[in-house]
């Protein structure tokens, strides 16, 4: 080899990057769709309406969820907490704060709506 290089000077490489008709063009590009967003914002509103009483919803919604991918034999969740049996806990936990909670948000809702109405 020599030391300008000259060896791989001659190789061609026009060849590279051309289109093949028999193949087709590319698919073009889908854009982003920020769905997910706009899940997490309905979420969001329904939870601030609803307050407890939505926690309640879904974390049962989940825990259901999670009971039936544990017994299909899921182990480990893409949740932060990992093992199944760490997210069922915490979702238990959830639901049974949610639903103690149900009694004084209707308290509260009736006592403000008494004082704005009323």
């Amino acid at each position: 080899m020599s030391a300008t290089g000259d060896d791989f000077g001659t190789w061609d490489a026009s060849g590279l990057n051309r289109y093949d008709e028999t193949v087709g063009a590319p698919p073009a590009p889908v854009p982003f769709d920020p769905l997910r967003l706009c899940v997490f914002t309905t979420v969001a509103l329904i939870t601030c309406l609803l307050g407890p009483i939505a926690l309640a919803v879904f974390a049962g919604i989940a825990i259901a969820g999670y009971s039936r991918a544990r017994r299909a034999g899921l182990l480990r969740s893409k949740c932060k907490l990992g093992d199944t049996r760490n997210v069922l806990a915490y979702l238990v936990v959830l639901e049974v704060l949610a639903l103690a909670a149900v009694p004084f948000w209707i308290a509260f809702v009736v006592s403000f709506w008494v004082d704005v109405v009323g």
